[in-house]
């Protein structure tokens, strides 16, 4: 998917964002979709990531309310994104850091430990253990497939990479880089940290109700290891949180501008404050998150934030799918460069990817957390999507009549 939103962005470093390519390829009416449906599921990620952040700090005060710390953490976020995009950059530049550096950490431990072959309480620790008592889908294919939708949920967002491609110096080889470094990264922090983990503890000797991390780092000899990795997913969930408060907010400005100049929501919404930040959108989009405080006032927090990730998986599964098609529209216009930076393999790739999604998306239907989303994302595709098609047939229909009331 990235490669075919590289390809598009390539042809057309002007745009902001890859939902002005659904436009564009699939119409307006599919745009205006796409967009309503990508800034809801950018609000189910802030609401899943501020439960994610109040179940982390609760780690050190359990008796404090879930709501408070919820709403305290949004508001300092929110003021965050509304004083300057520059200290937003700041804030995401070190929340970043930290979860680079404990992951680097990590990796450099865990080779020293495996190139010693260091005892562990569970044998020692070897680059063999990887492969030792190697069994496909040992727990059956069933839970193999129920862990594939919160993989997804982990890697949604990742498109936030072509934001600020057309404001790039040299778009094109920005895209270039942006795109294909991002598989390079995951190759090396994902699979690469999970192949240290698996190096230190055979697979087989993992708990699973306790962070692999801490597990590494414990034998590693390091006290504070809960603690500390606890600290390091907390700023891993408000560097989240921060970005997709971000770009919702942006988003939703986007919206506001593209409805007709004299409508409520274009004079409310389509303003850009002192700051040069789009205050009104950021308001209103953290004002929406802030159902999740209450929310957490009716559900424990797991089963919450369970909740949540699923309907913005849904949300993002749409969008995503809908780019893909939109793709394909591409490569069959006059604005299709054959020597781009073109997407590998695409006749078989491209229908992969969407089936691929497609997969996804009705896995949700099977799990029992994730049903509610699945059932509330299919209800807004056909009920928002039909008033859309409705709505965008009426604003066509007009011009003609007036005209022919005129002859």
């Amino acid at each position: 998917m990235m490669r075919a939103l590289g390809e598009m962005f390539y042809s057309d470093p002007s745009q902001h964002t890859f939902v002005s390519f659904i436009n564009k390829y699939l119409g307006p009416t599919v745009g205006h979709f796409s967009g309503w449906t990508y800034w809801l599921g950018l609000v189910f990620v802030c609401m899943a990531e501020l439960t994610a952040v109040a179940t982390y700090v609760q780690y050190w005060f359990p008796n404090l309310p879930a709501w408070i710390i919820e709403i305290t953490f949004l508001a300092i976020l929110a003021s965050v994104n509304l004083i300057a995009a520059r200290l937003f950059g700041e804030a995401e530049f070190w929340f970043s850091m930290i979860k680079i550096l404990a992951i680097l950490a990590l990796i450099a431990t865990g080779i020293f430990m495996m190139v010693k072959h260091t005892a562990t309480p569970v044998g020692h620790a070897s680059v063999s253990n990887l492969l030792a008592g190697f069994t496909m889908f040992p727990h059956g294919i069933t839970s193999f497939v129920n862990a594939i939708p919160m993989v997804f949920f982990a890697f949604m967002g990742i498109e936030f990479v072509t934001i600020t491609i057309g404001e790039a110096k040299t778009p094109h080889v920005i895209i270039k880089k942006a795109v294909n470094e991002t598989l390079l990264r995951i190759l090396f922090f994902y699979i690469g940290a999970l192949a240290v983990i698996m190096g230190i503890i055979p697979w087989t000797s993992l708990n699973a109700n306790s962070s692999p991390f801490v597990q590494v780092f414990k034998i590693a000899g390091v006290p504070a290891a809960a603690a500390f990795i606890n600290f390091v997913v907390l700023t891993s969930a408000a560097s989240s949180l921060n970005s997709n408060l971000f770009s919702a907010g942006r988003h939703f400005y986007q919206l506001a501008t593209e409805t007709p100049k004299d409508s409520r929501m274009y004079k409310f919404f389509a303003k850009i404050s002192s700051n040069r930040v789009p205050a009104t959108a950021i308001i209103f989009t953290a004002a929406i998150v802030l159902v999740t405080p209450l929310m957490s006032l009716t559900k424990s927090v797991s089963t919450l934030f369970t909740t949540i990730a699923g309907c913005s998986s849904d949300m993002f599964i749409i969008v995503y799918v809908l780019a893909m098609f939109a793709h394909r529209k591409y490569r069959q216009s006059k604005d299709f460069l054959p020597n781009g930076f073109k997407m590998p393999l695409y006749k078989i790739s491209s229908p992969l990817v969407i089936a691929f999604f497609g997969f996804v998306y009705l896995n949700l239907f099977l799990i029992p957390g994730d049903t509610i989303g699945a059932v509330g994302s299919l209800l807004w595709a056909v009920i928002f999507g039909g008033v859309t098609y409705l709505h965008e047939r009426k604003v066509v229909a007009q011009p003609v009549n007036q005209q022919q009331q005129q002859q």
